[in-house]
């Protein structure tokens, strides 16, 4: 199993959450953080203004999966995400050890 981890501009949340759904992704998890890249607090333009910020808006997701959907979910969490912009954001896997459901016990996979 296989966490992936995804951190992009807050309005692509519908986007990326339709694509996963349409992959089958029955559940993620959901947090608004602020950050910064390379831009470093740069001027950016955000819901039409443009602003000098040291720290952006961003999302983040999270979404444990099966290792044989890896690189589906990578490509339509991409494309759904990106605008070809700088601070589209960036996507991370991690490894995770095991699942288990709380309510029914069930473990690895079937956890998901």
């Amino acid at each position: 199993m296989k966490m992936v981890m995804a951190i992009f501009k807050p309005f692509k949340l519908d986007e990326v959450r339709d694509a996963l759904t349409s992959l089958g992704i029955q559940g993620l998890t959901v947090s608004e953080v602020k950050g910064f890249g390379r831009q470093k607090g740069q001027t950016e333009i955000y819901r039409g203004a443009e602003y000098a910020v040291s720290f952006l808006p961003k999302v983040k997701i999270e979404v444990v999966i099966d290792d044989s959907m890896v690189e589906r979910v990578l490509e339509a969490i991409r494309k759904a995400a990106g605008t070809e912009k700088i601070g589209d954001g960036k996507i991370f896997v991690l490894p995770v050890e095991q699942a288990i459901r709380i309510r029914t016990g069930e473990s690895g996979v079937e956890a998901l």
